[in-house]
This record gives C-alpha cells, sequence and structure tokens, in this order.
C-alpha cells in the first residue's frame, strides 16, 4: 500500500513538471513570438523612416533633371530659331543672287553689239592717195546689231562697258610708189596698222585687235598718208566689230 502510493506522487509529480515545463515553454514561445512582432514593426517602422529621405532625395534629382531639360529645350529652341533665321536669311540672298544673274543675263540679251560695214555704198573705185590721215567711212552697213555704228561718220560707240574685238580688211591694186594701209584709232589714239605694199597686182592687207571700252569710247579707221584703198561690188575692204563681254 504504501508503495502505491509512493508511485502514485511520484507520478503526480512528474505530470506536475511536465505541466510547468509545457507552460514555461508556451510562455518563452509567447514572448518570442512577441518580441519578433515588436523587431518587425521596428524594422517596418525603421524602413518607412528610411524611405523617406530615399523618396525626397529622387524627388530632388527628379527636379534638376527636369530643370536641365528645360534649360536645353530652351537651348535647342533658340538655335532652331537662329537656323530659321538663318536659312531666311541664306534664301533672301539666294533670291538676290538669281535675280542679279537675271538682270545680268537680260542686260546682256539687251546688249547684243555686233556691226559689219564695207567702204563704197554703191560702184568700185579707189580712195588716196593723200598726204595726211584721212577719216574713212564705210556706208555700206552689212549688219549693225544694237547701231553703236554710224554710216555716217564712220564712229564705232561703245554702248557699254566691256571688251569688244575689231577686224579691218583692205585691198588696193599694186603700185610702186603707193602702198594700202589703214590705222585703227581709239578716241583719236592710234592702236594698230594694216599695211602691205605690192608694186603689181592686187594687194591685200588685214588686222585684228581685242579693246576694253568705256561707255562713249569711239572707235574708228584712218586711210594712212601716202596709201590708197580700193572696194567693189565684192566688198574687198570692210571694218568690223562685236562685243565680246560686259564688264
Amino acid at each position: 500500500m504504501d508503495v502505491f502510493l509512493s508511485f502514485l506522487l511520484l507520478v503526480c509529480s512528474v505530470s506536475a513538471a511536465q505541466l510547468n515545463t509545457e507552460s514555461d515553454n508556451e510562455v518563452i514561445s509567447h514572448l518570442m513570438r512577441t518580441e519578433s512582432k515588436g523587431d518587425e514593426a521596428a524594422k517596418t517602422l525603421n524602413n518607412q523612416q528610411s524611405c523617406t529621405p530615399d523618396i525626397h532625395s529622387v524627388l530632388r534629382e527628379m527636379s534638376v533633371t527636369l530643370a536641365g531639360l528645360k534649360y536645353e529645350i530652351r537651348d535647342l529652341q533658340r538655335e532652331n530659331q537662329a537656323q530659321a533665321g538663318e536659312l531666311v536669311t541664306i534664301k533672301t540672298r539666294a533670291n538676290i543672287t538669281e535675280n542679279h544673274v537675271d538682270a545680268l543675263r537680260r542686260e546682256g540679251e539687251g546688249r547684243k553689239v555686233a556691226f559689219s560695214a564695207s567702204l563704197l555704198a554703191s560702184g568700185h573705185g579707189t580712195l588716196g592717195p593723200y598726204n595726211t590721215h584721212m577719216p574713212l567711212v564705210f556706208r555700206n552697213v552689212v549688219t549693225n546689231i544694237g547701231n553703236a555704228y554710224n554710216p555716217n561718220t564712220g564712229f564705232f560707240t561703245a554702248p557699254v562697258r566691256g571688251g569688244y574685238h575689231f577686224e579691218m580688211h583692205i585691198a588696193a591694186p599694186g603700185h610702186p610708189s603707193h602702198p594700202s594701209g589703214v590705222i585703227l584709232l581709239k578716241n583719236g589714239q592710234r592702236i594698230l596698222l594694216a599695211y602691205g605694199h605690192w608694186t603689181s597686182g592686187f594687194e591685200k592687207a588685214s588686222n585684228g585687235v581685242t579693246l576694253l571700252l568705256e561707255v562713249g569710247d569711239v572707235v574708228f579707221l584712218h586711210l594712212y598718208p601716202n596709201c590708197r584703198i580700193y572696194d567693189d561690188g565684192d566688198r574687198h575692204s570692210t571694218f568690223g566689230g562685236r562685243l565680246l563681254f560686259t564688264m
């Protein structure tokens, strides 16, 4: 009987100890869970507190970037405006150049100058010799584009500043004492001579020159002293010129 009671008391003690142990374990587990939740809450709070400054930093960076983009856009707009202005200027210059070229083309077309004339208007005959320079008037006008040559005076008057080319061809029967020769003069200044001398037969001479003439400059021919010149229906003796280009 005493043994049974002792065994019963031992079992009760063990059970009580187990209960106490389980209760303690539950309490410890509860405390650990509470502490863990507290840690998690603290971490969450810390994360929220740490996120707040990060968001402000990002916003500041985005504001700076946005301001930079605004400046870049403004610079691009100014650059585009400047380029547009340059484009307008280039177009204006191109139009002015085109108009100038057209004006020069029209001027060139309107200033076509060329003439050719032979000595005698009709018949045949010999002029000279004379003991002095004698002005020659080539009266038979073949061509007179621009009307710069005057068949009444024998003068060619430059209508525009430019380069002009002149040619003269002369002929005369050969003679022992009297050659054939003419002088081209510009504003009364001697420029060149066409000259030939045969004692018999039929002599010819020619020459040509290109001159820079100002508006109003005059070019004409003189018969050289002691010389002769001949012409007939075959137009042996001629004087001609043309405008090469304006300047």
